[in-house]
């Protein structure tokens, strides 16, 4: 261990020698970086480039659906009856809601064939209609869900990553300064710039993902409130549909 310790060391000297003190590009900044830091930008890079991909598939996810939500919605209510929507609807299921009413019309077909003559036989089909759609309701949102745990993740860690590299590079400056005995500003600062740097990378890795993270999380509570309430609305109209198929 006290090897490697050593190595290290002379390998920070080395690079204080090496380098120009006073370039501090980006690439350079990486470049000059030790091993573990170099670990760290790498990791909050490839976490943003992840982050980025999550946050533009959602946002194209969530102006789909609620696109197609307006869409059957109009649909749905222009008019025309249940059995002339189920007919129409078939093979253009794309849409959650319409999802919903297929298997909703489904059970309620098959209810309707079995024939249903009694109390009990009625309250039987209304659970099971009840119990199809919150099936596929609860199928659609944790579609909607996905990514959504990993731009948490990221928004929370990246920045607690950030700040390890930023611990991790500041005491390989202190390290060059009791190896060189010199506490010149050109000694120092290049392993400072390279500790700001991991933090900034952990920032622009963070922010993007919180910001966007809790802007989907409201956008789909509002989507799961306006799939509830057509739910319902449509486990009314079938309840009557039931009633009065006695």
């Amino acid at each position: 261990m006290s090897l490697i310790i050593l190595a290290q060391d002379l390998m920070l000297v080395a690079n204080v020698g090496a380098l120009e003190p006073t370039d501090f590009s980006y690439s350079s900044l990486f470049m000059r970086a030790d091993i573990v830091v170099k670990v760290v930008m790498i990791g909050l890079a490839l976490a943003s480039i992840w982050s980025w991909a999550i946050i533009i598939d959602k946002g194209i996810n969530f102006h789909l659906l609620k696109k197609r939500a307006d869409n059957f919605e109009e649909t749905f209510w222009s008019g025309r009856t249940l059995d002339e929507l189920s007919e129409g609807l078939k093979g253009d299921v794309r849409d959650p809601m319409a999802r919903v009413f297929t298997a909703a019309m489904r059970e309620w077909n098959e209810s309707r064939t079995a024939g249903i003559f009694t109390d009990s036989e009625i309250a039987g089909a209304r659970e099971r209609v009840d119990r199809v759609m919150g099936l596929i309701v609860n199928r659609e949102l944790t579609k909607a869900e996905r990514g959504m745990t990993v731009l948490a993740t990221i928004g929370s860690a990246s920045v607690f990553i950030g700040l390890f590299g930023t611990v991790w590079g500041i005491m390989n400056s202190f390290r060059a300064i009791a190896l060189t005995q010199n506490t010149n500003l050109a000694v120092v600062a290049p392993g400072i710039a390279e500790a700001l740097f991991a933090t900034a990378l952990g920032l622009v890795a963070a922010i993007p993902a919180t910001v966007f993270y809790n802007k989907y999380t409201s956008d789909l509570d509002r989507y799961a409130g306006r799939l509830d309430g057509y739910t319902d609305e449509l486990s009314a109209i079938l309840s009557r549909k039931i009633g009065k198929a006695k």
